[in-house]
């Protein structure tokens, strides 16, 4: 018996999949299509295990579209522009371009050995000047319509990587790159005006039934709309402070709970807002307050771990119902310029920030809202505020309404007095695409002292990167080209600047997926091929992307929807989220972190250093990570046990939305399932009649083991289809296994068994070869057939076969389960009355007494009523 050899043979078949351009994308399609995407890798240079789960589940599903007679859609590209390379070309001085594409081949390479079912041709790289020519232009659309603009603002600033970040890209406080605590700044800025599309973009939520529902309420919960109360407070100064005049008229403030303003107890401002920013103008104990707010990062997580620290002002708000009542004005590290009006009430009963900053600063807390029930004379605030339902209290005309009631109450009392009116806002904030950086796409901008921002004339599209640029200071190269910035304003023909900011790296996968409907359009975008495959059927990727990259797509869906250039709002009908990759962790007797392949394990829990035999310990299984070295090079598993079995482990171990470990013993039973697969075709070979024998006429009977086999098969073929459906795969895996068990377990030699036995190989090979197509081509050669697999139809089941002939019910006397009963299928009423009565269970149960009644539900249930 021959070894499989997975080197030779995968070599072979990913050659002829590629002369006889398996894989390539109909120009001129008709009929159901699919497209099927993954999320396009950055060219870090080496492939990850990561990739090769990613690719993986996304190649079973093109692969089984395909052979469903689906025309499909399965691109690569590569997310090109980015900081890595900048850095690159800092510490290893090769030019960002260079590092890119030498990184872009080598990683193509192992892609390629992976075996996927990829249409290179229509392969996309967004740092080519022909891929971005097309986004500027976007871009110069979308300032005509209103959807780009630029003003000054605060914005989030990473002081090591030297380059403005957006809210999304604010993890925890810290770059989501370098890692680096964030800063706020005030520069002038682009912007996305995605605020536009608020309502849109959360509405369209609920016609994505496709997409995992935490991916949905990830988004939601990031657009963060709320309805509440926009109102104005008066202003008036102490003895040693007036109102500046720019505020005679007040400040304004929104709320979301305008019921709990009886509860008032302080009114705080941002950092940045004008009336702080005027304050300390003349105020030096102020202004350093300013500047220390300001180093604590504008993201909400920083905002929230922070200690609440507020500064008094000297000014006083009047409170709009009690005359009396006069609350002190804070600035306040805890508000945030761009939600609302950067300035809030503070009712510290009802909100933990407020109470927490009270308490500090020896403010009252009056409870205003008290659960059902309670007396409010004995309901008190201690360390926790009370943001429950309940109704009125201490608050005048609003004393026992409940909350909603409240809140309508107190907006009609404020419009009528012309201090306040409802509105809604959000917490989601127009998309800064500004980054001070090289390796980006130029914003096409030609700044004129005299006119002002102009842009770049269509026809001088696209504006390229200079390729003599220096790296050794830090900040943007571009800012200081001696002669690439320096142009003539298109306008009037002045001495102007280009814009020396390029696009965020997010502008470019906003719309990589539409440009893969007609890669070599001079246009972006062929519009009868967009109409065509979009939206993307399954796209597949981390959910991490889930408010940065998923959320920035929909809304440029719906900026490139409304300049004419797409007919859809919504760019991924289906979305997969696949759980991180997780390894086993281990140290030395020093502390330190080892790699897998330097540990060799001796015994069932005895583990030691390959390199001097010395103890190691075992830790927990985490994600894959440098810095703990918990990672597995999946290109030399690929060379070892080859890309089949690495498919076949990342698909069976566990399901696709929850994290995987990987682990050597996995590996190996995948290598070794295969070689079981490869024997079992091996040792058929001989006895099997040829391909396409007709059925032997025994088989018509409903009888034997060959007959069952087919029923098997059948079965087969429903229950793994419909596990690919539903991106079940590691179901899918164990159907097959339960199919080749079945196979093995075949005894006989008779015509009819040899032609089950046949059926059977040949659609266990069909089955699996979505997962493991290098080993299924080649069996289906040795199975006898001249044609490629690739090109064969997904087999159908025969209803007849998959049919039960019994049906198991459970029996219940007085609705406790007494027994089971194996039936006909749509036995008779009286049959299944029987047959339930005369079980020992029920017997039992009813001890001797007369049914009431017998409660019959076909093909399902029996209870019995005593």
């Amino acid at each position: 018996m021959s070894r499989y050899d997975f080197k030779a043979n995968e070599h072979k078949w990913q050659t002829a999949w590629n002369d006889s351009a398996a894989f390539a994308t109909p120009t001129d399609p008709q009929g159901p299509k699919a497209y099927v995407l993954e999320m396009f890798p950055y060219p870090s240079g080496r492939i990850h295990v990561g990739h090769v789960r990613v690719y993986t589940l996304g190649d079973v599903i093109a692969r089984y579209k395909r052979a469903r007679g689906y025309n499909v859609l399965h691109p690569m590209g590569w997310d090109a522009f980015g900081l890595p390379a900048e850095n690159a070309a800092i510490e290893n001085h090769v030019h960002p371009a260079k590092w890119t594409y030498q990184n872009i081949s080598h990683m193509r390479r192992q892609l390629q050995s992976m075996g996927l079912s990829i249409d290179w041709a229509r392969e996309v790289t967004t740092c080519d000047p022909d891929y971005y020519r097309h986004e500027q232009k976007m871009f110069l659309d979308f300032l005509k319509a209103g959807l780009a603009y630029r003003r000054e603002s605060w914005v989030n600033w990473d002081p090591v990587d030297h380059t403005v970040l957006a809210n999304e890209q604010v993890i925890d406080g810290k770059g989501w790159r370098s890692g680096a605590e964030v800063e706020k700044r005030k520069l002038n800025q682009w912007f996305l005006r995605i605020t536009a599309f608020g309502d849109e973009l959360l509405n369209g939520l609920a016609s994505l039934p496709h997409w995992p529902e935490r991916v949905r309420i990830m988004q939601e919960n990031w657009i963060g709309r709320s309805e509440g109360a926009r109102l104005r407070f008066l202003l008036s100064g102490d003895t040693s402070s007036k109102v500046p005049e720019a505020f005679a008229a007040g400040i304004e403030v929104f709320t979301t709970r305008p019921d709990t303003l009886f509860g008032a107890a302080f009114v705080a401002i941002a950092p940045n807002h004008p009336l702080a920013e005027t304050l300390a103008a003349n105020d030096p104990v102020l202004k350093a307050f300013i500047n220390q707010c300001n180093a604590l990062g504008t993201s909400e997580e920083a905002i929230e771990k922070a200690e609440k620290k507020g500064l008094k002002t000297g000014l006083f708000a009047d409170h709009p119902f009690i005359p009396s009542a006069r609350l002190p004005v804070y600035v306040a590290n805890f508000i945030l310029m761009d939600y609302g009006t950067g300035a809030i009430f503070g009712c510290p009963a009802h909100d933990q920030r407020d109470l927490d900053f009270a308490r500090k600063y020896d403010l009252p807390v009056r409870p205003v809202v008290v659960p059902e029930g309670t007396d409010p004379t004995q309901f008190t605030i201690e360390d926790e505020a009370y943001t429950g339902p309940g109704r009125l209290a201490n608050s005048e005309f609003l004393d026992g309404r409940d909350v909603n009631d409240a809140k309508r109450e107190v907006i009609s009392r404020l419009e009528q007095a012309g201090q306040g009116k409802t509105e809604i806002t959000y917490r989601l904030r127009d998309w800064g695409v500004s980054r001070q950086r090289y390796w980006g796409c130029p914003i096409p901008i030609i700044h004129c002292p005299d006119c002002g921002p102009q842009p770049v004339p269509e026809a001088d599209l696209p504006v390229r990167l200079p390729d003599d640029v220096s790296f050794d200071a830090p900040g943007n190269p571009l800012a200081r080209h001696p002669t690439w910035k320096h142009v003539p304003c298109p306008n009037c023909g002045k001495n102007g600047e280009r814009e020396t900011d390029t696009f965020d790296t997010f502008f470019e996968s906003s719309w990589y997926f539409a440009r893969y409907c007609a890669p070599d359009a001079e246009d972006a975008f062929n519009r009868a091929a967009a109409d065509y495959w979009l939206p993307v059927d399954q796209y597949v990727g981390g959910i991490e992307h889930a408010v940065l990259h998923l959320l920035y797509s929909r809304f440029f869906t719906r900026a490139l929807q409304a300049c004419g250039y797409l007919g859809i709002s919504e760019p991924f009908d289906g979305l997969l989220t696949q759980g991180m990759v997780c390894h086993e962790t281990y140290r030395d007797g020093d502390g330190k972190w080892l790699y897998p392949e330097d540990v060799r394990r001796e015994g069932a829990d005895r583990f030691v250093k390959i390199s001097d035999g010395s103890a190691v310990s075992l830790g927990r299984s985490e994600k894959m990570s440098k810095s703990k070295k918990n990672v597995v090079d999946p290109q030399t598993i690929i060379d070892a046990y080859g890309a089949d079995t690495v498919r076949l482990f990342i698909v069976s171990d566990s399901p696709p939305e929850r994290d995987l470990d990987w682990t050597d013993s996995g590996i190996d039973g995948a290598w070794r399932y295969l070689g079981r697969l490869w024997r079992l075709i091996e040792d058929s070979q001989a006895t099997l009649p040829a391909p396409g024998a007709p059925m032997p006429a025994e088989l018509g009977s409903d009888t034997g083991a060959a007959f069952e086999l087919r029923r098997t098969v059948n079965k087969a073929i429903r229950d793994i289809t419909d596990d690919i459906e539903r991106l079940h795969f590691n179901r899918m895996v164990a159907h097959l296994r339960e199919l080749s068990n079945a196979i093995a377990d075949l005894k006989g030699d008779d015509p009819a068994t040899r032609w089950a036995r046949r059926e059977a190989l040949e659609t266990l090979v069909r089955l699996a070869a979505p997962t493991i197509p290098h080993i299924c081509e080649e069996m289906w050669v040795l199975l006898g057939h001249d044609d490629m697999l690739v090109g064969v139809p997904w087999p159908e089941a025969d209803a007849r076969l998959v049919a039960d002939d019994t049906v198991t019910i459970a029996v219940q006397v007085n609705g406790k389960l007494r027994g089971k009963l194996e039936l006909p299928l749509d036995a008779s009423r009286e049959a299944a009355e029987a047959a339930a009565l005369d079980l020992d269970g029920v017997k039992t149960a009813m001890d001797g007494k007369v049914a009431r009644k017998v409660i019959v539900v076909p093909n399902r249930i029996v209870n019995v009523v005593v």
